[in-house]
């Protein structure tokens, strides 16, 4: 193969390289316009949604003791499973200090269900199957596909103490509440 024949196969990899970048910049942009991740110090914003048991459920409900509400992309995958089974496995500790575990996703109240019943959730699952409050507290996609991982501790007043975005180590998000939280 010749020099500029070898090169122009180079050029053709590195258009599509760029024009493959372009598209996920683009489709990031459309699937997280208006989204801003909501900061420490701020307020929960005030929201009410459909829990596993299709049951609506304010955030006031929450107000007055210590809340960890972690948004995870789908129920009943490797990594969500993983993360919801280990709260699962800490919600004592959770409890031992008055502390609220609350999970959402874009899921039904079906889907949260089956998904409890399944691995025994023992706290709250959230439908948001308009991803409304998703917008509200700022958590959008990863390039346009996923829903992102985030966590937020919020302490007694309501206020956010602490939030973790970790897309791969589903797991370190109990840890980093029980961190934020001083939970032995």
């Amino acid at each position: 193969m010749k020099h500029h024949e070898i090169l122009y196969i180079m050029m053709g990899k590195l258009k599509f390289l760029i024009i493959l970048l372009v598209v996920i910049g683009i489709a990031y942009w459309f699937f997280n316009k208006g989204t801003t991740l909501l900061e420490v110090g701020m307020k929960m914003p005030a929201f009410e949604l459909p829990n596993q048991d299709n049951e609506i459920i304010k955030s006031s409900r929450f107000t007055g003791k210590p809340l960890v509400v972690y948004f995870y992309p789908k129920d009943d995958t490797p990594g969500c499973t993983k993360e919801a089974c280990s709260f699962r496995d800490n919600y004592v500790r959770f409890q031992s200090k008055n502390v609220q575990v609350v999970g959402i996703s874009a899921d039904d109240s079906a889907s949260h269900h089956d998904f409890a019943t399944k691995y025994k959730l023992p706290f709250t699952l959230l439908a948001d199957t308009n991803r409304e409050v998703h917008q509200t507290f700022g958590v959008g996609k990863e390039l346009g596909l996923m829903t992102s991982r985030v966590t937020f501790i919020i302490d007694s007043t309501g206020k956010i103490v602490k939030i973790y975005k970790d897309n791969i180590n589903a797991e370190k998000h109990i840890t980093e509440a029980l961190k934020a939280l001083k939970i032995e």
